[in-house]
């Protein structure tokens, strides 16, 4: 079983960056796909970008390319999402998740979830 624990949200001015951690338990973390996913007050879940299970392969929402960057490390259990020239749209409750069995931008392919970290952007 992979337990899934965010870290790394905060309030940041606008224009600034934060780099979000999700450290995995288990053994298997490397067999997931792993997406982070965001919520803002009263908008639905939204997908933010997802990378296979070597990291070899990546893919983001249309909006957040070029400024969001995905990434693994599975000798240390851990995915990070880079997120640079934030903006106060992208305030909201950040989760990872993981898919053992499928690699997408749908929430409904994802199994496992973390509790979520709050990112903040100041104007």
């Amino acid at each position: 079983q992979v337990q899934l624990v965010e870290s790394g949200g905060g309030l940041v001015q606008a224009g600034g960056s934060l780099r979000l951690s999700c450290a995995a338990s288990g053994r298997t973390f490397s067999r997931y796909a792993m997406g982070w996913f965001r919520q803002a007050p009263g908008k639905e879940r939204e997908f933010v970008a997802a990378v296979n299970w070597s990291g070899g392969s990546t893919f983001y929402a249309d909006s957040l390319k070029g400024r969001f960057t995905i990434s693994r490390d599975n000798a240390k259990n851990t995915v990070y999402l880079q997120m640079n020239s934030l903006k106060p749209e992208d305030t909201a409750v950040y989760y990872c998740a993981g898919s053992i069995s499928h690699y997408g931008r749908s929430s409904v392919m994802y199994d496992k979830w973390g509790q979520g970290t709050q990112v903040t952007v100041a104007s």
